[in-house]
């Protein structure tokens, strides 16, 4: 496993890089062919009580894991995080082994197949060309999390979306 500490707003001394190192060596007997990005940073808002914030990006031959955690400690939020990132090795570990059991198993005997994600409901409309600012006044007025349109600049499809801390993003494609 390939481990890389980033501090944003704090320095990475030695002992909180050796302690998640440690940490999330946890990680590595079961994803042993993976690179984690740790990045840490502080909030310097007063106001804001769990200021001391992880945020991982575990890279694996299959799906990139993410997590952020954030406590009144920057060790707490490494705990905290290692135990996130390890259910969802464990819920990936998991998964693939039902698709892997299901797939060996054949239907005709009676044995239920494992559940695959449906679509169960299909959208259609029309994606007009606007601005990003006029695509964040739509995405108010209908009250969703994010709102697809065209960007009347690029003439591209691009999507703007709430941020979970306030503000908005905006997706353009490359």
């Amino acid at each position: 496993m390939q481990l890389r500490v980033k501090g944003r707003g704090v320095e990475v001394t030695d002992a909180l890089r050796s302690y998640a190192e440690k940490r999330l060596g946890r990680l590595e007997r079961q994803l042993p062919d993976s690179q984690v990005e740790l990045q840490l940073s502080a909030e310097h808002n007063p106001s804001i009580k769990d200021s001391h914030v992880a945020e991982a990006t575990v890279r694996t031959k299959g799906p990139v894991l993410r997590a952020r955690e954030s406590s009144h400690d920057m060790r707490a939020s490494i705990d905290q995080l290692v135990d996130k990132l390890e259910r969802q090795v464990t819920r990936y570990r998991e998964k693939r082994g039902r698709r892997r059991r299901a797939s060996r198993q054949a239907p005709e005997e009676g044995i239920p197949m494992a559940e695959e994600p449906q679509i169960v409901k299909t959208k259609q409309f029309a994606v007009k060309p606007m601005t990003a600012e006029e695509a964040v006044l739509q995405l108010e007025l209908v009250g969703h999390d994010f709102f697809v349109f065209r960007n009347a600049d690029s003439d591209e499809v691009n999507i703007v979306y709430r941020r979970r801390h306030g503000g908005y993003g905006l997706i353009e494609p490359q």
